[in-house]
C-alpha cells in the first residue's frame, strides 16, 4: 500500500484562539480562527489595523511575544505540529522552510551592520556557504529584487537606503533560501507602484517555481485581489468572511467587507465629486465582552438578534461563507457618505510656494549623488500638489528641502514671501509654524517616552501658542476627534498603538499650529483603508475650510488622483510630467506616467488593464543616463535621439507639460494601445 507524500507547503490553522496577558487579565485577540493554505496557494488576510492579522502571522511563525497565550487551536505546517516544535527545530525551519517579510523594514534590519553582510548571513547560516560564496549570492539576490547599483548598496547601512530599497533588501533575505512558506505582513507598504508590481511578480515566480505557500497580510485590497486565490476577512479577531478573492470582492456578503471596499478610492474618483465612505466607530477594545456579532455596533443593518448571539459562518456560494445573519441583504446596503464634498473655495491665484532651480546633492564614499536636479514648480494657496515617482526618484529629498530638514545645495525656495532656502532652525519662527510635515513612518516621528496626550499638548503649546490646561485640553480633544482618536488612546505611549493609530497621532500633531502648507510624505501608506478614507476626507475638508495647501507624496496613484489638484511626476530627481491632475492622468502623458498608471492594482475584478513592464531597474542617481534619463527603460524609446539628446518640454493644454521627444498628437495615438515590448528590442 502506497503512502501519499507529505505536502511540505501545506498550512492548516484550526480553531486558533490567542490572548495577551496584561497584569492578571487575559485579553482575547483571536477567537476560533480556522483556514487552510494549500501548497502553491496564496491566501490573503485583510481587515483594519488592530483586528488581529499580524497576530495570525506571528502565530504561524511562532514569533508571538512572551505575554501571548495560545488558549486553544492548532497550527499544522507540512504535517508537523508547529505549536509543539522546540526552539532548535524552529531555528532550523525559519529561513529554510519558512520566512517572513515585515511591514517596517527600518525596524527589522540591524542598523549597525551593512546590508550586504545581513543578506550574506542568511546564506552562511542556512546554506553553509563561506564568506566569498555568501557575498556573491547576496549580490545576485540584490539584483534579483531590482535594486540598482548593487555593489554600492551592499556596502551601505540600512539608514542610507530609501524605504523602498530597505523593503527590497528584506525580500532578498526572505527569498534567499526558497522557503516552502512565505508570510508577508504588509510587505509592499513602502513601495511605489512599479516596484510593487515587480516585487509581486517576483513572489509569483517563486510560488510557481517552488510551489510555495503564501500568507499575504495586507490592507491593500487591490494587491490581495491580484495575488491571492482565496481571502479571509478578519474583524476583532474573528474570521467574518472567507472565499475566493474574486467572489468576495465582486459580491461581498458581510457588511464589514462591503464597507472596506467602499473606503477605497478608485482611479476615476475625484474629491470634488465623490466623498469616501469611512466606517463609523472603531474596533472594540481588546477583551471586550461581546455576546453577539462583533461588528454589530458599527453595522448599518444590525438588529436585536445581532447583539444577543454570535452568528455562525453561513454558506453564501461554493466555498464562500459569511458570518452574518442577514447576508442576503448586504448587496442592498446604501452608502453612508454623501455623494459629494461640501462646496469648495476656488484655488487662489496667489503663489504660496515657489521653487526655483532646486538642486540637492549627497556624497556617498566620495561619489556625488544628485537627488533633486533643478526642479521648478509653483504651488498656489489652497492647492494640493501630488508628487509621484519610484522610490529613489527624489520625492522625499524634495519635501525635506522645502520643510528645512536638509540643506539646499542650490536654488531658491520662497514661502509666503519669505526666503526659506535655509535649514528650519535658521528660518523665521512663523515659517516653521506655517510649514509642517507628516512622515511615512510615525515610529521615527513620535517621541516613544511621551504619552499621546503629552505629544499633542506640547505641539499646541509650541506651534499654536496655546497655554492653560483647560484650553489645551479642549483643543486637544478636537484634534483627536478630527483624526478619529479616542480618549483611551491619549494616555498611552506610541508603542502601545497600532501603526495606523500612530500615524493619526502624527497627523493631528502637524495640524496643531494651523499650518498654511503640510508636506505629506506617504501619510496614508501605513493606514488601513477605513482610516485612510477618514484621513483623506479630513485633508480635503481642511483644504476647503482653511485654504491649506499640501505637497502630497504617495505611491498610491489612485489616492493621489483623488486628493490632488495638480500632479508632478519625478524621475531621477527631475520633474518629467506636471499639470492638472485630470490632464496628467489622461493621454497624452509621459511614457513613465503611462507605466506608473498601468501598475496600479485593482480589486475591480471586471476591470482588465494592460500592464506595461519597464525593462531594467531605476538607474543610480550617481550615474544618470545621457539624453533622456528614462531611455534605458522606456517602452516607447525612439532610438539615438533619446540616448543622446535631452528631451524638450512638450505642451499639452493649459498647465500640462511633459519632457519627451514625442509630440502630443503622436503620443496620443501611440497610447491608445499598450506597447508589447521596447521598440529597440523589436528592432534588435
Amino acid at each position: 500500500m502506497s503512502v501519499a507524500p507529505v505536502q511540505t507547503g501545506a498550512v492548516e490553522i484550526d480553531g486558533l484562539t490567542v490572548s495577551y496577558r496584561r497584569r492578571s487579565a487575559l485579553l482575547r485577540v483571536l477567537t476560533d480562527v480556522s483556514f487552510t493554505i494549500k501548497p502553491g496557494e496564496a491566501y490573503g488576510l485583510v481587515g483594519e489595523s488592530g483586528c488581529g492579522k499580524t497576530t495570525v502571522a506571528m502565530s504561524l511563525m511562532r514569533y508571538l511575544p512572551s505575554n501571548a497565550v495560545v488558549e486553544s487551536g492548532s497550527i499544522t505546517f507540512g504535517g508537523d505540529d508547529l505549536l509543539a516544535a522546540n526552539d532548535r527545530t524552529l531555528r532550523s525551519w525559519r529561513g529554510n522552510r519558512m520566512a517572513m517579510v515585515y511591514q517596517d523594514p527600518g525596524t527589522a534590519l540591524n542598523p549597525t551592520i551593512r546590508v550586504g553582510a545581513q543578506i550574506a548571513e542568511v546564506y552562511r547560516f542556512h546554506r553553509g556557504m563561506d564568506k566569498r560564496e555568501a557575498t556573491e549570492a547576496a549580490a545576485h539576490m540584490v539584483s534579483t529584487v531590482q535594486i540598482s547599483d548593487a555593489a554600492r548598496v551592499l556596502r551601505r547601512y540600512p539608514h542610507e537606503l530609501s524605504g523602498g530599497q530597505q523593503q527590497r533588501v528584506m525580500f532578498a533575505m526572505a527569498l534567499a533560501t526558497d522557503p516552502d512558506l512565505l508570510v508577508l505582513d504588509e510587505p509592499t507598504t513602502g513601495l511605489d507602484a512599479t516596484v510593487e508590481a515587480e516585487v509581486l511578480d517576483l513572489v509569483e515566480n517563486l510560488r510557481d517555481q517552488f510551489n510555495t505557500s503564501i500568507l499575504f497580510v495586507s490592507h491593500n485590497l487591490g494587491i490581495v485581489a491580484r495575488m491571492c486565490e482565496r481571502v479571509g476577512v478578519l474583524y476583532a479577531g474573528r474570521l467574518i468572511e472567507q472565499g475566493s478573492a474574486s467572489e468576495v470582492f465582486r459580491d461581498p456578503r458581510h457588511p464589514y467587507t462591503l464597507a472596506l471596499l467602499r473606503c477605497v478610492p478608485r482611479l476615476g474618483m475625484r474629491k470634488d465629486t465623490d466623498r469616501l465612505d469611512p466606517i463609523p466607530g472603531s474596533l472594540p477594545p481588546l477583551g471586550a465582552d461581546m455576546p453577539g456579532c462583533v461588528f454589530a455596533d458599527r453595522c448599518p443593518i444590525a438588529r436585536d438578534r445581532c447583539v444577543q448571539s454570535p452568528p455562525e459562518l453561513f454558506p453564501v456560494a461554493d466555498g464562500h461563507t459569511a458570518r452574518c445573519f442577514f447576508h442576503e441583504e448586504v448587496p442592498d446596503i446604501p452608502p453612508m457618505a454623501t455623494a459629494a464634498q461640501e462646496d469648495a473655495a476656488p484655488v487662489a491665484d496667489e503663489v504660496l510656494l515657489q521653487v526655483s532651480e532646486l538642486v540637492k546633492t549627497y556624497k556617498f564614499s566620495g561619489t556625488e549623488v544628485v537627488a533633486v536636479g533643478g526642479v521648478d514648480v509653483e504651488i498656489k494657496r489652497g492647492e494640493v500638489f501630488g508628487l509621484v515617482g519610484e522610490s529613489g526618484s527624489g520625492k522625499t529629498s524634495f519635501a525635506k528641502c522645502i520643510v528645512g530638514l536638509i540643506d539646499v545645495t542650490s536654488g531658491r525656495l520662497s514661502f509666503e514671501g519669505m526666503d526659506v532656502s535655509k535649514l528650519a532652525g535658521k528660518r523665521p519662527g512663523e515659517a516653521r509654524r506655517r510649514l509642517q510635515m507628516v512622515f511615512q513612518n510615525p515610529d521615527n516621528a513620535l517621541n516613544p517616552t511621551h504619552s499621546v496626550r503629552s505629544i499633542l499638548r506640547r505641539s499646541l503649546q509650541l506651534l499654536a501658542g496655546v497655554h492653560g490646561r483647560d484650553t489645551q485640553d479642549e483643543q486637544m480633544a478636537e484634534l483627536a476627534r478630527s483624526v478619529r482618536l479616542e480618549q483611551r488612546h491619549l494616555d498611552v505611549r506610541p508603542a502601545a498603538l497600532s501603526g495606523g493609530l500612530k500615524q493619526r497621532v502624527a497627523i493631528a500633531r502637524s495640524f496643531a499650529g494651523n499650518p498654511a502648507m503640510v508636506l505629506c510624505d506617504e501619510p496614508t501608506s501605513a493606514l488601513d483603508v477605513s482610516v485612510q478614507a477618514a484621513i483623506l476626507n479630513l485633508l480635503v475638508d481642511l483644504q476647503r475650510r482653511q485654504g491649506v495647501s499640501y505637497v502630497f507624496i504617495s505611491h498610491d496613484l489612485a489616492v493621489v488622483r483623488y486628493v490632488a489638484d495638480s500632479i508632478g511626476v519625478m524621475y531621477l530627481g527631475k520633474l518629467v510630467d506636471v499639470g492638472a491632475a485630470e490632464q496628467v492622468f489622461a493621454s497624452p502623458h509621459h511614457p513613465y506616467t503611462e507605466a506608473l498608471l498601468s501598475a496600479i492594482p485593482t480589486f475591480d475584478v471586471e476591470e482588465s488593464r494592460p500592464r506595461i513592464k519597464l525593462s531594467g531597474v531605476l538607474p543610480s542617481a550617481s550615474d544618470v543616463p545621457t539624453g533622456c534619463p528614462f531611455h534605458t527603460r522606456c517602452p516607447r524609446v525612439l532610438g539615438e535621439i533619446c540616448r543622446t539628446e535631452a528631451p524638450p518640454w512638450q505642451e499639452d493644454g493649459a498647465r500640462h507639460r511633459y519632457r519627451c521627444h514625442i509630440p502630443p498628437a503622436e503620443l496620443t495615438e501611440l497610447q491608445k494601445t499598450a506597447p508589447p515590448e521596447r521598440a529597440e528590442d523589436v528592432v534588435a
